[in-house]
């Protein structure tokens, strides 16, 4: 592959990201070709060595999405956090996916249980007292309250246990990206240079 070539997949797989991340990021790789340009090797050789440049953006993408989540506690963050893990390969898209729809499905399910069952703590709560359940009004109000304070407690767990499914994708995103950059940095270290 010709450098012109590496750089155009690169360029191409960093698509999204800061313009000026990108500039960094590929100035970073261009540094690589001169150096090996004037250790004498061929730019395929250079190529070969720096590994595959659609490979290299998903982790370099991946790596951005887990900073900005850990910088960013934000639901947009932790979305890209776990686009960004997913990112990384088919193998991890068909290992995480099926994982990740199941226990994303169960919460869903739970954060709509947990919407519903507050709006009708606010019904029985609202009109409770005039509709002449058991009880009596102060029973219904104080079921309706009863009701709305569970649904808040079970929705800060979820909110919780969400934060934490997000923690632990940047953890095997982190994990990931470790066991793969002792495998690049050989090639890229020794052949570069």
């Amino acid at each position: 592959m010709t450098r012109q070539a590496f750089m155009a997949r690169l360029r191409e797989g960093l698509r999204g990201l800061p313009p000026a991340a990108v500039a960094d990021i590929v100035a970073d790789y261009e540094n690589h070709f001169n150096e090996g340009e004037a250790a004498g090797r061929s730019e395929a050789d250079v190529a070969a060595a720096l590994g595959d440049p659609g490979r290299l953006a998903r982790e370099l993408r991946a790596e951005k999405g887990l900073r900005r989540w850990e910088e960013e506690r934000s639901a947009s963050a932790g979305a890209g956090a776990v686009f960004a893990v997913l990112g990384l390969g088919a193998i991890d898209i068909l290992f995480l996916l099926p994982i990740l729809m199941g226990v994303g499905g169960a919460m869903f399910g739970v954060a709509v249980a947990v919407i519903a069952v507050f709006f009708a703590g606010g019904v029985v709560f609202a009109a409770g007292p005039f509709t002449g359940l058991p009880g009596g009004p102060a029973a219904a109000v104080l079921a309706g309250i009863g009701l709305m304070a569970g649904a808040t407690a079970i929705g800060a767990v979820l909110a919780i246990c969400t934060i934490g499914l997000v923690n632990a994708l940047v953890w095997y995103g982190r994990l990931h990206y470790r066991l793969l950059k002792p495998a690049l940095e050989p090639q890229a270290a020794g052949g570069v240079q």
